[in-house]
């Protein structure tokens, strides 16, 4: 248990921060399966447009470090692929 007021505080802050984080990381974990299920509908304007959505959520997740940047750019890339490949 934490003994001063500063670590207190701290403790409650990470609480809230917490919360918030697990609902970004859930956020983004629902926008990836839009695009997927687009993908595997073979519905290639309704994944475009999922697509549209889900990138700039995963960037501003990697923006405020609940994942990495690089994991962030390589789900991005790798859907963006998938998506393209629906035209060939």
């Amino acid at each position: 248990m934490a003994n001063t007021s500063s670590a207190k505080k701290a403790a409650r802050q990470m609480i809230s921060r917490t919360e918030i984080n697990k609902s970004r990381r859930t956020r983004v974990k629902s926008e990836v399966r839009t695009v997927e299920e687009a993908i595997q509908s073979g519905d290639q304007s309704k994944a475009l447009a999922a697509l549209a959505a889900a990138e700039p959520i995963l960037v501003r997740n990697a923006q405020k470090g609940i994942m990495h940047k690089k994991t962030a750019s390589r789900k991005v890339s790798r859907l963006t692929q998938r998506v393209k490949a629906m035209s060939a």
